[in-house]
């Protein structure tokens, strides 16, 4: 796959060409396996599908030709990070690779083994030389979630410069005026790296170029209420995960136009699950390309998950920044409160965040919640038994999955996937 016009572009970005190839013939599968083999796809679909088709390729083509033309690249693991405050310094945000059972050879060498996925994968893809946006970013900026994360931000500075945000962990006022000051901090970075002061003209309209990116995803998800299901959940996800590295206006652009086409599935009553099919609600760790396992495994036994309660999912799109500020510091205020909403299991308290399972659980006619953990993730696990009480209070079965990126317990999972939606027939 190297010999094709992407291998020099990649060869002098650093990245280990042999072992890449080996990277994009998984994906290049695993992509076909989960995504080309169903059938009744929205059409609008090709285009998510292309874009993961080039999403080592075209797309790490343009970040290098707007660096040509002066504009930086930042790297970024998680939706803390204000795209916003990037973007008004027309600087452009991506996410980096982080949702494949890559490198952790290399990544056990300077962590220890009972890491989280997530973690391992993004220090596993830097040290094994696999991810082009990391070799194409100026730097990355990560952020105190959680401790496993934050002392790994610490190491990857040792390999590319990592800035750090400091995610407080409450919500008192001692906590959003620490926040508020962090988000000028950062304001403060970008404008350094980028050489570009940040104006109140610039900074609203990055918020309102995220905005309309969220908001589009916000009708993509009131359209999934339908039954039958117009859209299957792995392409949900897809198009959740794909947020994270396409242009933002094109993004929003395709994603409206495909919600055009649901739209008019919906009234002709075309879905991708017979009506009635059981209809499931995904909570818990995000799911970072080409993390597809358990949407899979849920929906090639007959189910469709109609929505996530996840950071790649609800969570990140949930709310919208304010936009009547005038000034720089109102705009940036208005963008800490929006951020301080999330509802990430790392909040103590966080009975919002149960009280939004219930709620998606009511929305979307949910039959089933499958709590989604990542093996080691700490603050998810331990929230888990919160969320399945009261899911049981409502009636509604639920079931915990902790498990990693290998294919290795596919298998086990799909038995207790196969008991689980019995209990619903």
């Amino acid at each position: 796959m190297a010999t094709n016009n992407y291998a020099k572009m990649w060869k002098d970005l650093g990245i280990n060409l042999e072992a890449h190839d080996g990277l994009l013939r998984s994906l290049v599968q695993g992509h076909s396996d989960v995504y080309l083999s169903q059938e009744n796809r929205p059409e609008g679909m090709k285009y998510l599908d292309f874009v993961i088709s080039e999403i080592h390729g075209l797309r790490i083509q343009e970040l290098l030709e707007a660096k040509k033309q002066g504009r930086k690249v930042i790297g970024t693991f998680c939706l803390y990070v204000p795209e916003e405050i990037i973007l008004g310094a027309d600087a452009i945000c991506v996410g980096l690779c982080a949702g494949a059972d890559i490198g952790v050879e290399h990544a056990e060498q300077v962590l220890p083994r009972n890491t989280c996925a997530l973690i391992k994968s993004f220090v596993g893809f830097k040290l094994a030389n696999l991810c082009p946006y990391v070799e194409a970013c100026d730097f990355v900026i990560g952020e105190t979630t959680c401790d496993g994360k934050t002392k790994a931000y610490e190491m990857l500075n040792d390999y590319k410069e990592t800035f750090v945000l400091e995610i407080p962990h409450m919500k008192s006022e001692e906590d959003r005026t620490l926040w508020r000051s962090e988000i000028r901090r950062l304001a403060g970075k970008v404008e350094e790296a980028t050489g570009r002061k940040i104006g109140a003209r610039q900074l609203r309209q990055g918020i309102e170029t995220v905005n309309a990116k969220r908001a589009v995803l916000q009708r993509l998800n009131s359209l999934r209420r339908a039954d039958p299901a117009p859209i299957s959940g792995r392409d949900a996800l897809l198009i959740n995960q794909v947020q994270f590295y396409d242009d933002p206006v094109r993004f929003t652009e395709k994603i409206d136009a495909l919600c055009d086409e649901l739209e008019e599935r919906i009234e002709k009553r075309v879905g991708v699950a017979p009506p009635g099919a059981p209809r499931i609600l995904v909570s818990g760790c995000p799911m970072s390309a080409p993390n597809w396992k358990l949407p899979f495994l849920v929906e090639k036994n007959g189910a469709v998950i109609v929505a996530e309660e996840s950071c790649v999912g609800e969570r990140g799109t949930r709310n919208l920044v304010d936009t009547r500020g005038e000034t720089v510091d109102e705009l940036l205020d208005a963008i800490a409160d929006r951020y301080l909403q999330i509802d990430c299991a790392v909040f103590t308290p966080n009975r919002e965040r149960v009280d939004h399972v219930r709620e998606m659980a009511r929305s979307y006619k949910a039959d089933g919640v499958i709590h989604y953990v990542l093996q080691f993730c700490t603050p998810y696990a331990m929230e888990a038994h919160r969320v399945e009480r009261a899911l049981k209070d409502d009636e509604l079965p639920s079931l915990r999955i902790e498990t990693d990126y290998s294919t290795e317990d596919a298998a086990q999972l799909e038995t207790r996937v196969q008991a689980f939606l019995e209990l619903m027939s």
